[in-house]
């Protein structure tokens, strides 16, 4: 293949109680990169469209382009000429993994361009070294299920190991995103060192009660275990009229509702789309009664991932 456009979707992090260990992709929003071999030697980051200039044309300053750098040495062409064009469709600072879209595409575009020499499992650590480069830690939350697509559980770094977990057929996920933006530095800036060992155990529980609730699709038990007990109290602060928008998401049917990655999003999880529907435009007029707009994402969890457009 001498050129190809490729996708990679938003994904939603920690997933109420599991802090930077799990995470799932949705359908949309997502990035989508454009890749082309070209004979002089060298990547270029030809054009960014949607970042309102935000983003370094450096391609080894750039989450899309750092990946294509070490897929490129892990295959011996290093010498390999290739022009990018980045479309931005996501929002910065929105808790639904911005950078990691772009850098899951980026790895998976070049993957395709040399004709698949590396597995999905093989590009993952590539993929992390954008990340890296976004927020400077390697986190695996957001783009192993950008990458993998579905449920994922991070659940060791050293060594990196990567679960997937069943997704319900009927699960559907709708997401809001408010007009204010979040920093994740900030976000993390906030949370405590320490936890008390009660608030541990009933986190370590809801984890427990959310991964069997996925495998044995028992909705009723993923709907009890989406409470987050020690982050979504502090980092909830951060977004205006979070408790009123969680009501009014429980009250349209929500089984689970909290905050995306470090927010401002608000996600929620339900058995099937028009439930969804509904849950994400009462979320959307919860934000408004206090003078937010906002925008709304509904799918089932997206179980393929990224794909290639041509």
């Amino acid at each position: 293949m001498k050129e190809v456009k490729a996708f990679a979707p938003a994904t939603v992090a920690n997933v109420a109680c599991g802090f930077d260990i799990l995470g799932f992709a949705v359908d949309s929003p997502g990035d989508e990169i454009e890749m082309k071999l070209v004979d002089k030697p060298g990547i270029v980051i030809k054009d960014i469209t949607g970042d309102e200039g935000r983003l370094s044309r450096d391609p080894r300053d750039n989450t899309a382009t750092v990946s294509v750098y070490q897929f490129l040495e892990r295959i011996g062409a290093e010498k390999a000429g290739i022009e990018v064009v980045l479309h931005k469709k996501m929002p910065f600072g929105s808790g639904l993994g911005s950078s990691s879209a772009s850098t899951v595409a980026g790895a998976f575009a070049v993957n395709a361009l040399f004709d698949n020499p590396l597995t999905t499992e093989e590009l993952l650590p590539f993929a992390m070294e954008g990340e890296r480069v976004a927020c400077g830690a390697a986190h695996a939350d957001n783009v192993a299920p950008a990458l993998y697509g579905g449920f994922v559980l991070v659940r060791s770094y050293d060594p990196l190991d990567v679960v997937r977990l069943n997704v319900p057929e009927e699960l559907c996920c709708a997401v809001v995103h408010p007009h204010i933006e979040v920093s994740t530095k900030d976000a993390r800036n906030i949370l405590r060192g320490e936890i008390p060992l009660v608030d541990a155990v009933r986190q370590w529980g809801n984890v427990g009660g959310l991964i069997a609730g996925l495998e044995q699709e028992n909705y009723d038990l993923i709907g009890r275990s989406l409470q987050d007990v020690i982050v979504e109290p502090i980092r909830s602060m951060l977004i205006p009229g979070f408790d009123e928008v969680k009501r009014a998401a429980i009250y349209a049917g929500s089984m689970g509702t909290a905050i995306s990655g470090s927010g401002p999003s608000v996600f929620s999880l339900c058995r099937g789309m028009d439930k969804a529907e509904r849950i994400a435009k009462a979320k959307v007029e919860a934000f408004k009664s206090i003078g937010i707009e906002s925008d709304m994402f509904v799918s089932k969890v997206n179980k393929v991932g990224p794909k290639i457009i041509y």
